[in-house]
């Protein structure tokens, strides 16, 4: 008897971010185990301050590749998360200690530094099947597989050597290359990313501060006209009188990236509870940011795959951008999964295209905009007469079942792409 030749023998990823580093180490889950080829123009990992927070979809995930017992270790689980006036005083806000019992082996939210994640993500793709990343190796065109008929993909690659440019070839490539996504470009031209950007710039920071001597929660979103921001703590710090902060705050329009930097001492003071001057914290790193809501026409062309990032982007607030992307890898896994298994055919793949643009546009981009809008565009002194939702929190402070419901909400993310296995073709006319 001779084996079934596998569907997929070949992928190449582009981008060695969350997305792209998360989808190899599942690839290699898959039985017979595809070639994986991990392609980033960096130098090394990105070590700005991004985002940190995990969505209990992400956590599944996680369990799933085998890597969530030691972000758990190594971060933590917030509990208090809350809205509040410039001055300090709480509007309303979730206790998320109410969705669990204290253990490390739920699905509740996690805080763990994306680049850490990068870091363990890479180790364990190395230590469980021999890929490494092919770091420096910059995409410049591609040969083929916009097609459908095309039998495999080729891209073009700048490598690190300076030996000019060498081609790599593979049964789908996807690209997880991030908000600048060079793939999506050569996919549908420089400028072809439907959405918006936001007018007011972003500054992240991650900064090691004393908060806690103010009574502030886990997280709270700060609404203010003017000083408006997030404070999240992520991590604890050696001086056990201060944790690390990421602090992200927005800034006036306008302005250079070297004004928004020169701006943060004085920022910080008007906006930071105690006024703090700067010897009174230390900014590990900062990095301006320009926001955006834009999501692709198609994360699918012929043999050409998009994901997380390179797909679609939301604002910061509320981390629907880190989670929403994560989520992408796992509706994709399952999609090649079905198909490596022989119960799907290629049509899966349009179904993940149909059904995850539909996730960003149904509830990624409304909800994420809603999150940001609520932070700077109403009065703080009536945004709890005035918002619906910090009304539902609000509630939600003493009935458990509605503080369970809207804690939960990000399973809606969750697409179960087993349900059209062995009737792919059927599913796409039906969506």
């Amino acid at each position: 008897m001779t084996s079934r030749q596998p569907t997929i023998s070949s992928v190449i990823i582009v981008g060695a971010g969350p997305s792209g580093l998360l989808l190899a180490l599942l690839l290699a889950e898959l039985s017979p185990r595809p070639e994986i080829t991990i392609l980033d123009a960096a130098p090394t990992l990105n070590e700005a301050p991004r985002a940190t927070h995990y969505g209990s979809p992400a956590i599944q995930l996680f369990r799933k590749a085998g890597i969530l017992a030691e972000i758990r270790r190594d971060g933590y689980m917030p509990e208090k998360i809350c809205w509040r006036k410039l001055d300090g005083e709480r509007i309303c806000g979730y206790d998320r200690s109410l969705l669990h019992d204290g253990g490390l082996d739920g699905d509740g939210l996690t805080v763990y530094w994306v680049g850490r994640l990068c870091a363990l993500l890479e180790r364990e793709l190395k230590s469980r099947t021999g890929v490494g990343v092919k770091w420096g190796h910059k995409v410049t065109s591609l040969k083929s597989g916009l097609h459908r008929n095309d039998k495999s993909a080729t891209i073009e690659v700048e490598t690190p050597d300076g030996n000019g440019v060498t081609s790599y070839t593979a049964d789908y490539i996807v690209g997880c290359d991030g908000g600048n996504s060079t793939m999506r470009r050569l996919m549908f031209g420089q400028r072809n990313f439907p959405g918006f950007s936001w007018d007011v710039p972003i500054v992240a920071t991650n900064t090691v501060i004393d908060l806690d001597r103010f009574g502030w929660e886990d997280t709270q979103f700060v609404i203010d006209r003017e000083h408006w921001f997030m404070a999240a703590r992520i991590g604890a710090h050696e001086d056990p009188k201060q944790n690390i902060w990421r602090i992200s705050y927005g800034e006036k329009a306008g302005l250079s990236n070297e004004e928004l930097m020169e701006r943060q001492e004085m920022k910080f003071e008007q906006m930071l509870p105690g006024h703090p001057k700067p010897d009174k914290y230390e900014v590990l790193n900062k990095s301006p940011y320009r926001v955006h809501q834009r999501c692709v026409e198609k994360m699918r062309v012929g043999r050409l795959l998009l994901a997380a990032d390179a797909a679609h982007l939301c604002n910061p607030f509320g981390g629907l951008g880190l989670t929403g992307g994560i989520v992408d890898v796992g509706a994709l896994m399952q999609c090649f999964e079905g198909m490596q298994k022989g119960v799907a055919d290629d049509h899966i793949l349009d179904v993940y295209c149909k059904v995850q643009r539909k996730m960003w546009h149904d509830i990624i981009n409304p909800v994420s905009t809603a999150n940001i809008k609520r932070l700077y565009m109403q009065d703080p002194e009536t945004a709890l007469a005035d918002d619906e939702m910090l009304q539902l929190i609000k509630k939600a402070e003493t009935d458990l079942e509605l503080s369970r419901e809207l804690q939960s909400a990000g399973n809606m993310l969750v697409y179960d792409y087993t349900q059209h296995y062995k009737r792919s073709s059927e599913a796409v006319a039906k969506l």
